[in-house]
């Protein structure tokens, strides 16, 4: 038997793999004007963190840096979301058959496809990777790494402070990812993250957050699911940033607007701008999916109010729900324009393994294909209930070319200035709106 003093150091290399298109080569970045949307790899440096003192650990993302499969690495990490699988199944054949390397997988798609996965790698990691890991090491180095290590969702009491030198700072919009709650209470359908982390919600100790913040830089990201989920921790948590002067960002339900003195902390702490899931202007929608907690009638009111606070909104629209009519893409359209919108992320409904949506799809017999690289929001994988596969993605891209038309682009960012900062505008609303349409064009979404 190896033993862990005789297997010193073990070295770990974590891939994070990405499509084609956004892929690097040779140190060449593709779509540098992109970087709006490359966040820091937060969940692979808290994988990095959860390594035995041991272990020495590497991280390579795709979108940054091209794979070394020449690396002395002693085991092959490949956390992956479904529509990476395929390229995180041909990375590990390469390494597991080329270069006999020991490969273990973990991320969302491994999690809700165990058995799937298993035939591509030597362990699957299933959940979160904290309590997982240590185990999984120390198996390797013993000679007995099992097939599936299944873990219970981490206390986040403690959680160590990643080691941002593992990435490439320079490469993302800010480095400064910090996450103060994990997972959502809601139970929205289609929601891989409510999957993932069991319907569970869970908070670190104010004070550990505040005490990381003041080790980071001022431009920071919440790596949130919902970062208002509990109100009473939010109001708490943002009461006590407020003096380190932060400008930050995250995401939360549209639930902040219908509370003042929430708003205000927010506000008053240095919020800039929500990623805000408001998926559908028809309540009957939204009421399906169990998001009833929205209210449709009141989003134009819910943005305005938001605004008042000095906060922007990016609004996220999912085309091709049950309720959803031809006429949808024309209606979403006048309406985003309308509420005053700062970006979007309009995605075509996807049904992702693990979801209650993917089961009743499946159910009914409505998903079309598997081929798992079309689970990237922008494909149609299932049968639409009111409108054709072709119409559902031509309307889909059709919304985003309007919105991220130049000239809406030119209209939007001159609108922003009457509600929001100088600055938001011109490092957030500004650069969003216009890496966007580079990301469309690469995409082939958006022509000119």
């Amino acid at each position: 038997m190896i033993t862990t003093k005789s297997y010193l150091p073990v070295k770990f290399l974590l891939i994070n793999p990405t499509a084609p298109q956004w892929r690097a080569y040779n140190n060449h970045v593709p779509c540098r004007r992109t970087k709006v949307f490359r966040f820091s790899m937060l969940t692979s440096l808290y994988v990095a963190a959860a390594m035995p003192s041991y272990v020495n650990a590497q991280i390579i993302d795709e979108d940054v840096e091209p794979i070394d499969f020449d690396t002395d690495a002693d085991i092959i990490g490949i956390s992956f979301m479904t529509f990476n699988a395929q390229r995180a199944y041909e990375i590990a054949e390469r390494f597991r058959k080329e270069k006999s390397k020991t490969v273990i997988f973990g991320g969302y798609h491994p999690t809700f496809m165990p058995e799937e996965a298993i035939k591509h790698a030597d362990a699957v990691c299933i959940g979160e990777a904290e309590n997982n890991v240590p185990r999984m090491i120390e198996d390797f180095i013993a000679g007995r790494l099992k097939p599936f290590y299944l873990s219970e969702p981490s206390d986040l009491k403690g959680l160590p402070i990643p080691n941002r030198s593992l990435i490439r700072k320079s490469a993302y919009i800010t480095p400064y990812a910090v996450q103060a709650t994990r997972g959502c209470p809601n139970r929205c359908t289609f929601c891989s993250i409510t999957a993932f982390f069991k319907n569970t919600f869970r908070a670190r100790p104010v004070h550990e957050v505040v005490d990381e913040l003041k080790s980071v830089g001022r431009q920071v990201l919440f790596m949130d699911d919902n970062i208002i989920a509990n109100t009473a921790y939010a109001k708490e948590l943002f009461a006590k940033i407020a003096p380190l002067k932060k400008r930050w960002v995250s995401q939360c339900s549209i639930r902040i607007a219908y509370d003042n003195e929430l708003l205000r902390l927010a506000s008053a702490s240095g919020c800039c701008g929500m990623f805000i899931g408001l998926e559908s202007l028809s309540q009957n929608n939204l009421n399906h999916c169990n998001k009833n907690f929205n209210r449709a009638r009141e989003y134009i009111w819910a943005i305005e109010k938001i605004h008042s606070a000095g906060i922007g909104v990016f609004a996220g629209i999912v085309f091709g729900m049950d309720g959803d009519t031809p006429d949808v893409f024309k209606k979403t359209l006048t309406f985003l324009n309308e509420s005053k919108a700062d970006a979007l992320q309009a995605t075509i409904l996807t049904p992702f393994p693990g979801t209650p949506l993917f089961n009743e799809l499946k159910r009914k017999g409505r998903i079309i294909t598997k081929d798992w690289s079309k689970y990237d929001f922008s494909d149609v994988v299932f049968e639409p209930k009111n409108m054709s596969q072709l119409m559902l993605k031509d309307g889909h891209d059709w919304v985003l070319r309007e919105f991220y038309s130049r000239r809406s682009v030119v209209r939007r960012i001159r609108t922003a200035f009457g509600y929001l900062s100088p600055w938001i505008v011109l490092k957030g609303t500004g650069p969003l709106n216009i890496h966007y349409r580079s990301r469309l064009k690469a995409s082939g979404i958006l022509k000119s």
